[in-house]
């Protein structure tokens, strides 16, 4: 009998340690605005973002869960990585090329529709009956961004029109990094076989935008100790964050990792709001909220079918 308790409580351990360590994802993840946004303004769009993946590379190969080329799935290595680097460079650039740091959090709450764009997927390739309670999530969803995009002049499509006119690459990246996250999660990431080719897709992202840093008329200035800092933090937490939820969604909850991942956007938000020293209003804070609060319904619609 004690070795029964003994070996249920192990196992127990084993499960609650690594949804502790899925959970320092959602922290790791909650820092990447802010920290992208940094590392652009340090380093300028391209040429930082090719700086942090390549760092961010080197961790992740160092880092427990490496891949494992003899049984890599060909399949999944064209349509995932398609789908994944995707979503990473559409995701950084979004926010390197906001005009401001204002600009770059707005923009990252567009992205985050993504848990909402998700479980709207899940439904129409599954072919699950969600309950009603879905309705009020994808609206919730949306209004929240709304609110976010016209944070100082109330919902007047007009303005939230001018404001998307005025730098329509940094919103439409940000909108497409969404989708081709949804993209990657509802069809590709069911071909790894729980295998981890995360290291290998950031390479794939590094030698891309290293490739069109050269081809443009880009400069890098000489780095100071500050904006060395922001690289290494940004590198650490995307590296950290992806090795992280690895281990938890393999091994952890991962019903409760997921509930907490539709939290991103408002931690998202405050700790951008401090590196970045930007000021954001009630407005935006409701707005944040709402599609979190979104995110939440469509995930209870989708699980109590």
């Amino acid at each position: 009998m004690p070795t029964i308790q003994n070996s249920r409580s192990s196992a127990l351990t084993k499960e609650h340690r690594a949804t502790l360590i899925g959970l320092t994802a959602i922290m790791s993840w909650s820092l990447a605005v802010g920290w992208v946004r940094s590392i652009s303004n340090d380093y300028g769009p391209v040429g930082g973002m090719a700086l942090m993946y390549t760092v961010a590379s080197a961790l992740l190969f160092l880092l427990p869960g490496r891949v494992d080329f003899k049984t890599i799935s060909y399949r999944y290595l064209l349509l995932g990585g398609v789908l994944f680097t995707g979503t990473e460079l559409t995701f950084s650039l979004s926010i390197g090329y906001a005009v401001n740091n204002h600009q770059a959090i707005e923009v990252s709450m567009i992205n985050y529709l993504w848990p909402t764009f998700t479980m709207i997927a899940f439904i129409l390739l599954n072919g699950r009956r969600p309950t009603l309670l879905i309705i009020p999530g994808v609206l919730m969803s949306a209004a929240g961004v709304f609110r976010v995009l016209a944070e100082g002049h109330g919902i007047e499509f007009a303005a939230i029109y001018r404001d998307i006119a005025s730098n329509p690459l940094s919103y439409g990246l940000a909108l497409s990094s969404a989708i081709l996250w949804t993209l990657y999660c509802t069809l590709a990431a069911r071909m790894s076989g729980g295998k981890n080719y995360v290291p290998l897709f950031f390479v794939v992202v590094a030698t891309i935008l290293w490739g069109k840093f050269l081809l443009s008329s880009d400069s890098m200035v000489m780095p100071n100790g500050t904006a060395i800092v922001h690289l290494l933090g940004g590198a650490a937490a995307m590296a950290a964050g992806y090795a992280a939820w690895n281990t938890g969604i393999l091994h952890g909850n991962r019903t409760l990792l997921a509930g907490a991942s539709y939290f991103i956007p408002v931690l998202s938000a405050a700790f951008a709001a401090f590196l970045l020293q930007t000021h954001l209003t009630v407005t935006f804070w409701l707005g944040a909220g709402m599609v979190c609060g979104g995110s939440v319904l469509c995930w209870v619609a989708t699980r109590r079918t």
